[in-house]
């Protein structure tokens, strides 16, 4: 009696472990694509941003000011539009990780059902046999 328990304990352990390695590695893997989607974007933006500023360091009269203005406003225009498209391409990476942390749940909680199912079945025949 007490082996079966503790094969079955066993076999939950190994299952749970299985499915922590698993998850531990499909959240790192999301991990880094949302990193690497910022970092992508950062430096777009700071190249944007740098561009823009050195162009407005040569300004010196109030025609040069007149001129760079609505270079300012498209940078702060495409800023926005890059922060919200990131924004959207970080849900959507999240969406998709917690899909596959959702499907791995779900096999590994059929797995360790199916696997005591299983030893249930073998105890019971092996009861039965008595």
């Amino acid at each position: 009696m007490y082996e079966q328990f503790n094969s079955q304990l066993l076999a939950l352990g190994k299952n749970f472990a299985d499915a922590t390695v698993k998850a531990q590695g499909v959240t790192l893997e999301g991990f880094e694509r949302i990193a690497d989607l910022q970092i992508k974007s950062i430096e777009s933006q700071v190249s944007a941003a740098s561009a823009f500023w050195s162009e407005a360091a040569e300004v010196r009269d109030f025609d040069g000011a007149k001129a760079i203005w609505p270079k300012g406003v498209q940078l702060a225009k495409q800023s926005a539009e890059k922060l919200y498209s990131t924004g959207q391409e970080v849900i959507g990476v999240t969406l998709k990780t917690n899909e596959a942390l959702g499907n791995l749940i779900k096999g590994s909680l059929e797995a360790t059902n199916e696997t005591v199912a299983k030893q249930v079945s073998a105890v019971k025949k092996a009861a039965a046999g008595k």
